[in-house]
């Protein structure tokens, strides 16, 4: 396992370690209703101070081989576009991704993208036998992203996860490392 988050390209994104500096953009991104309705772990309201909190996470997670996490930032520009994450379980050489995109950046294929490299990194640099994620059955934009990287829909887990108040269904997806595609 790399002992630390390495930076991976795409063609229109750079995939990078999170630096304190980046804070105040993920407190504006992660604040959207819309963001964080999409997502188990994101609060709303996103609280003060919560950034610079999940960032200072980073480092220590790569470091004991449990996780990686990258800003989305694209390539022309600099701009932080949101974040994704893979959590690694070195027993079973399995990860689980996590990722969230800026309410301005939806529909533009940032996180598809974004999801290929990092399952190619997955495999190919963590030696990982299965990559999975999952999503609310109602984000159809995450299912839709999931599929274009190659994950199957393998079921759904009835009333898997509170959200709020609500008890939510979850989708889950998988890739095997010998089912993967290269892009």
């Amino acid at each position: 396992m790399p002992p630390a988050v390495p930076t991976l390209k795409t063609e229109r994104l750079l995939l990078r370690p999170f630096e304190l500096t980046d804070a105040a953009s993920v407190q504006l991104l992660a604040s959207a209703a819309e963001v964080a309705a999409t997502t188990l772990e994101l609060p709303h309201p996103y609280p003060e101070g919560a950034a610079e909190a999940w960032i200072a996470t980073h480092a220590e997670a790569a470091m004991q081989g449990t996780g990686y996490t990258w800003a989305i930032v694209r390539s022309a520009g600099g701009v932080l576009l949101g974040a994704i994450s893979l959590g690694i379980r070195a027993k079973h050489a399995r990860g689980s991704l996590g990722y969230w995109l800026g309410l301005p950046y939806w529909n533009q294929g940032y996180m598809t993208e974004a999801v290929r490299r990092v399952v190619t990194f997955g495999f190919e640099e963590l030696g990982l036998h299965r990559i999975e994620a999952s999503c609310f059955p109602r984000n159809v934009g995450s299912a839709r992203v999931m599929q274009k990287a190659g994950l199957r829909y393998e079921g759904t887990l009835r009333g898997d996860v509170r959200k709020g108040d609500t008890f939510e269904d979850v989708a889950q997806y998988g890739l095997l490392r010998d089912d993967a595609v290269v892009w």
